[in-house]
């Protein structure tokens, strides 16, 4: 029984000795700084940056980007669905259903959004 698990286990343990020894090598011959806040410190083109440095974001953006998401994964899911369909015609299986299903509440999502503005900008 442990002969099944040896080839796991010798990866497992040469990739941990790989990582170790690249983080032991990187401490022994790594460069050593002192603190130096002009060379800490960021900069664009060599120009020391002027203002907020970490400036905020409208809501706008990350509800976008929310709904870029979940609509994104919609498509990673129909994809395979696509490529798969004609297997389950040629099996008798019918799963027009429960894709027109899927769609149709993600359709009804969009709507929702759509009413009530999350993708009017001018807000």
């Amino acid at each position: 029984m442990t002969s099944e698990y040896l080839p796991f286990l010798i990866q497992a343990v040469l990739a941990a000795g790989i990582a170790l020894a690249i983080i032991g090598a990187s401490h022994l011959i790594g460069q050593r700084t002192k603190k130096n806040a002009i060379k800490d410190s960021a900069y664009e083109c060599g120009i020391p940056a002027e203002g907020i440095v970490h400036s905020r974001f409208s809501v706008k953006f990350y509800v976008t980007v929310m709904l870029f998401i979940l609509f994104d994964i919609e498509v990673v899911f129909l994809i395979p669905l696509s490529f798969i369909y004609r297997d389950f015609l040629a099996n008798n299986i019918t799963i027009l259903g429960p894709v027109l299903f899927f769609v149709g509440v993600l359709v009804l999502g969009l709507f929702y959004e759509v009413k009530k503005g999350a993708l009017e900008w001018e807000k």
